[in-house]
């Protein structure tokens, strides 16, 4: 077994990209920030994409190139979303650590070390209003000795007044063929086997999230060895098994509501999240070629408003019964006799 099996260090920290140049797939983003780097030259950032696509690791990297690991902690300072980011802390910590001046910028070595600070604010989508109105100001007036890097998820819970003030960088999910290069190095680096099956299942488990990717890889190779399998990586993601979800489908498709509720049965007895369950029925049904698209509207229709259902508190299987008995009836075409809400 490779021997870094033995340590504990998370392999998501130890293969995260020290260079803005080496983060993949956000090619017009890194091509900037290059051009930032070079000069000095830095606006307030806002970097907003789904999880696990680069946004916090190409701030840190900007930082770290800026300053190098001696000026690091006395002009960068970041705060995340576990940390209290209320009003008060914006008209404290923030503004505090934002009105101090730093010496001109004078390069050392290999970093430019420019002559201001930088604020980064991880998950800011999670700040108050209020709080992100605190923020207006202070950008303002400190300006000339300090730069705001914010990271979100979700662009649309900025405020305005905020994002007109940054310039505005979208990470894109990883494709597959992005996401398998990164995840053979790690498995080259780390000793570890990994068959096309299993590096497909990896990527399809992981939707995107090259983070999520590099953690199910290392939970198999601490759970199984050197040699992972499709099945492993299902088993450690808590995906449901393919054949399950197709079983549904095909009890489905038979008209046999006694042969579905047994199959319903069976996923709420294996303890499957029924909320995985209607993700996974989405992507079969999406997939599917022999019926119609007035088919598939039905069915996502009723997927969509289990879905919600579930996000309310509903039973979970009454609504994976609701959603089968639906889709039976739109793959039988029979009639919608009358619509409700659970």
């Amino acid at each position: 077994m490779a021997p870094l099996l033995q340590s504990s260090q998370p392999w998501v920290e130890k293969y995260r990209p020290k260079q803005v140049k080496d983060v993949a797939h956000q090619d017009e983003v890194v091509r900037v920030l290059t051009n930032t780097l070079e000069t000095a030259n830095c606006p307030h950032m806002l970097f907003y994409g789904p999880p696990g696509t680069g946004k916090t690791t190409t701030a840190l990297a900007i930082a770290h190139q800026l300053y190098g690991p001696e000026l690091y902690k006395s002009r960068v300072l970041e705060l995340n979303a576990s940390d209290d980011r209320g009003i008060n802390v914006v008209r404290t910590k923030i503004k505090d650590f934002a009105a101090v001046a730093v010496g001109s910028g004078q390069r050392q070595g290999v970093y430019p070390c420019p002559p201001y600070k930088i604020i980064i604010l991880d998950e800011a989508d999670s700040m108050t209003e209020d709080a992100q109105n605190a923020l207006r100001r202070t950008m303002e007036t400190y300006s000339k000795v300090t730069r705001f890097f914010f990271i979100c998820n979700y662009i649309s819970r900025i405020i305005e007044p905020l994002a007109s003030r940054c310039a505005k960088f979208r990470f894109k999910p990883l494709p597959e063929e992005i996401m398998s290069n990164r995840i053979l190095h790690i498995c080259n680096e780390e000793g570890l086997t990994l068959d096309t099956e299993a590096l497909s299942t990896l990527s399809s488990v992981s939707q995107g999230d090259l983070r999520r990717a590099i953690t199910y890889l290392q939970g198999a190779a601490r759970l199984f060895g050197s040699s992972i399998s499709s099945k492993d990586l299902i088993s450690v993601s808590g995906a449901i098994p393919r054949e399950v979800t197709e079983a549904i489908y095909a009890a489905c498709k038979s008209g046999d509501f006694d042969l579905a509720n047994k199959e319903v049965n069976n996923v709420i007895a294996e303890g499957y999240p029924v909320s995985q369950m209607l993700a996974q029925l989405f992507e079969v049904v999406v997939e599917e070629d022999d019926i119609s698209d007035e088919q598939k509207a039905r069915i996502c229709k009723s997927l969509a408003m289990a879905d919600k259902c579930l996000v309310d508190g509903a039973d979970e299987y009454l609504q994976l019964l609701d959603v089968v008995s639906n889709t039976m009836r739109a793959l039988c075409n029979m009639p919608q006799e009358f619509s409700y809400d659970i």
